[in-house]
């Protein structure tokens, strides 16, 4: 009851630390600077990835220059494809149309026709071809370490129900749960403390959304809410543990949530507060275990010497 209780109490911590963060002076500057950068089409976002597959945020010369950063001498740039797009001016007759008819009493007017007449070059580059001033984040990495950092480790592989392994990871992801081949990598080139949350957040992305034995599989939820609940199982469990994450989760919650109103955060929270509690008591239990195997251990180092002197004043008196 009291692990219920204490649960309960972070999640709602969770959910007001998000409401703070979304009145912040820090999340308006994000959103102002997140609207400068372009959704590309599918052909283009496959044009970056193949000429630069590393990018995180791209955008044209002009608008880094906007934000307060200057392209590097000797980049190359990244080029995609733009519409070229003619307007023409048509006028509104008043034809008797059921158009027409249905705005009647509104004054004639001019509409603007937008006509797609073929595509040309530009160039943008990625946040790293630049320099300057550094963009508003929501989400700042953990550096910190963790006390009985192994032990935590050990007993977190202990509850996944897939192999854990720290490795190099591509690209801008801390970690990836595959899907396919049942495992979870965690990039090794992280801290202590992003080594542990992102094994939760992967573990229980495992535990709740794997497509054969998943908890949710049923349910189907889209990715936002897969995110938020990983991520927000990932809070729980680390807080539980005395490991406070709420630089990161914050940040990455909000970056998923569809909304001030914290819609995925208040539709998941049972399954958060359930799969978050399954999770500390397995890895409770792993670390007990892990505890009696090293006092097991560390009684029979200190009784060997005792029975290796007691066979050598044997062996003299034989």
């Amino acid at each position: 009851m009291v692990q219920q209780e204490k649960i309960k109490e972070i999640t709602e911590r969770l959910e007001k630390g998000i409401e703070e963060l979304f009145e912040s002076e820090n999340y308006k500057n994000y959103l102002a600077t997140m609207s400068k950068f372009t959704s590309y089409s599918l052909n283009n976002t496959l044009l970056i990835s193949l000429q630069k597959p590393d990018s995180t945020a791209v955008a044209g010369y002009n608008t880094w220059k906007s934000l307060g950063r200057q392209v590097k001498k000797g980049e190359k740039a990244i080029q995609i494809l733009a519409p070229i797009i003619y307007k023409k001016k048509r006028e509104d007759e008043g034809e008797e149309d059921d158009k027409a008819s249905a705005r009647r009493d509104k004054p004639l007017s001019e509409e603007t026709e937008k006509i797609l007449v073929g595509f040309k070059v530009v160039n943008v580059f990625d946040y790293a071809q630049t320099e300057g001033e550094p963009l508003p984040e929501i989400v700042h990495k953990l550096d910190g370490s963790v006390e009985g950092y192994a032990d935590f480790m050990k007993a977190l592989r202990g509850i996944s129900p897939v192999p854990v392994i720290l490795q190099n990871v591509e690209g801008s992801a801390n970690g990836y749960f595959d899907l396919i081949n049942k495992f979870i990598a965690i990039d090794k080139n992280m801290s202590q403390e992003m080594h542990v949350k992102t094994g939760i957040h992967e573990v229980a992305h495992a535990i709740l959304h794997d497509r054969e034995s998943g908890i949710e599989k049923d349910t189907a939820p889209d990715n936002e809410s897969k995110e938020v609940q990983a991520e927000s199982i990932a809070f729980t469990v680390c807080n539980y543990f005395g490991i406070d994450t709420s630089n990161y989760s914050f940040g990455y919650i909000a970056g998923w949530s569809s909304g001030k109103d914290l819609k995925e955060l208040k539709a998941s929270i049972e399954i958060v507060r359930k799969t978050a509690q399954s999770i500390i008591t397995g890895i409770d239990k792993e670390l007990d275990l892990i505890r009696q195997s090293r006092k097991l251990e560390m009684s029979k180092n200190v009784e060997f010497p005792k029975q290796e002197k007691a066979l050598h004043n044997r062996s003299i008196k034989l």
